[in-house]
């Protein structure tokens, strides 16, 4: 086998949409809702009839960003697609109907080295070299999503991956000639309300905007509402800065230098402090941006070089995964704060994995393998393969367009929460707020501080101001 490939959240706003359109076209509601009855994939009784002659197995294609700027998406992320297959494994496989017998699970995983253009040549590769029956991935950027996208549409393949934003992803679909129809995505929404009818539909919890007011109303009396906003000046980060600040003048504050673009600066900027300097002499109180965790890190460093100290910081991007935050140094992580997508203290009879696999048993398990904090990137990469696998067992079939069918109508309880596609082949996953808090050993551990959901909770007050 090829030497690169291996065995086996933000985020991108609105204005991602162009961004990655043109960039792609160069190359090619739930709270205490309770669950539904259907659950886990792979889980059920072969009959005793003669097996059918058919294939030896099923193969999912994958590529994910193990190296390159957003690696720390991807570590979790292809963990956590092998952590499922290996759990599907265990059960036996899959039933598939039509061969009268369950199928073992093979995941091929290619690193596409964060690049986009080559998420979608690798997706080919997979379809066309590897026979690869279905597409897969975890967290990834809208660019590199689109361009996998593009790919299973084109071969008629389904594909199921975790997009992040619903917003570009919708926009992307629709701008699609035709719009995608074997394309699944899973994510959050920004500030979209759910469809009428649908299970999220008014229920707190399921946007960002939602939870960070819930957030920064918390603290907001505390300041004087003056907000430093940032982001790092690439497609993620300038689709945020140039939409979501409206959200956050929604919330009360005022906000530093928009109109001149302050704080919107190049991946490569090292010096910020004639940015810091304005901040300071403006007396913020509060930080809001998202970057490259990178980026971020050498802006906060030099923050605190500089003497501005505000009471609270939001890093939307940067500060998800330990991978990214641990490279910052000292004490520099403590106190910041991001939204969560995913947390093994998620109550494990409405979050439900494969077997008996539970949110927190998967934590565990990736605590053990790694000896790091958890990694957000696993409980939606994990519930992606339960979507796939679900669809083909009701499917009872590996045919590519009764699949696709069969996506439509699958409504589990997945280890991320409840998955259910709406009219967009989208299904939003619950959010929380949490923060890098430091432990009386020193480490750094992802707190839950805030939740407006029933099954996912606390796990310690926020801390404010940042020391």
């Amino acid at each position: 086998m090829n030497n690169k490939r291996l065995p086996i959240l933000f985020v991108g706003f609105c204005l991602i949409l162009v961004l990655s359109l043109a960039f792609v076209s160069a190359c090619t509601s739930q709270s205490s809702s309770p669950p539904p009855s259907s659950s886990k994939p792979a889980t059920s009784t072969a009959t005793a009839s003669p097996p059918a002659a058919g294939p030896s197995e099923i193969v999912y294609g994958a590529t994910a960003p193990l190296t390159g700027n957003l690696a720390g998406f991807g570590e979790g992320s292809g963990w956590a697609l092998k952590a499922a297959v290996d759990d599907i494994n265990k059960q036996g496989g899959i039933l598939v109907k039509d061969y009268n017998r369950k199928l073992p699970v093979r995941l091929v995983l290619l690193d596409n080295q964060s690049d986009p253009i080559k998420a979608g040549t690798l997706a080919e590769s997979l379809i066309l070299q590897d026979k690869v029956n279905f597409l897969v991935s975890g967290n990834e950027s809208p660019p590199a999503f689109a361009s996998t996208a593009n790919v299973a549409d084109k071969y008629k393949i389904p594909y199921v991956g975790n997009i992040g934003p619903f917003e570009p992803y919708n926009a992307m679909a629709s701008q699609a000639n035709p719009r995608w129809t074997y394309v699944w995505g899973t994510g959050f929404h920004i500030g979209a309300p759910a469809e009428k009818g649908d299970f999220r539909e008014g229920q707190p919890g399921y946007t960002i905007g939602d939870v960070a007011a819930a957030f920064i109303n918390q603290f907001i009396g505390q300041t004087n509402k003056k907000t430093a906003i940032f982001a790092s000046d690439e497609p993620d980060g300038r689709g945020w800065y140039t939409t979501f600040p409206d959200a956050l003048k929604g919330m009360g504050l005022t906000l530093d230098g928009q109109a001149k673009e302050l704080g919107l600066a190049p991946p490569d900027t090292t010096d910020f402090s004639s940015i810091i300097k304005q901040w300071k002499d403006n007396s913020d109180d509060i930080m809001f941006g998202n970057a490259l965790a990178p980026w971020f890190g050498t802006l906060w460093k030099q923050c605190r070089e500089l003497g501005y100290k505000p009471k609270l910081v939001y890093a939307g991007r940067a500060a998800l995964y330990y991978i990214d935050i641990s490279s910052w140094g000292g004490d520099l992580p403590n106190g910041v704060t991001c939204e969560q997508l995913w947390s093994p203290s998620m109550d494990p009879s409405v979050c439900k994995g494969i077997g008996d696999t539970t949110p927190k048993s998967l934590g565990d398990r990736w605590t053990a393998d790694k000896n790091q904090p958890i990694n957000q990137a696993i409980g939606w990469s994990y519930a992606n393969v339960q979507s796939i696998s679900s669809a083909i067992e009701s499917a009872g079939s590996l045919d590519k367009a009764k699949v696709n069918a069969a996506l439509a109508k699958i409504d589990i309880s997945s280890i991320g929460g409840r998955l259910k596609y709406d009219s967009t082949q989208f299904s939003q996953f619950p959010l929380a707020w949490g923060q890098w808090q430091k432990d009386a050993s020193g480490k750094f551990v992802w707190q839950t501080i805030v939740s407006q959901h029933s099954f996912i909770p606390k796990t310690a007050n926020p801390i404010f101001p940042i020391p």
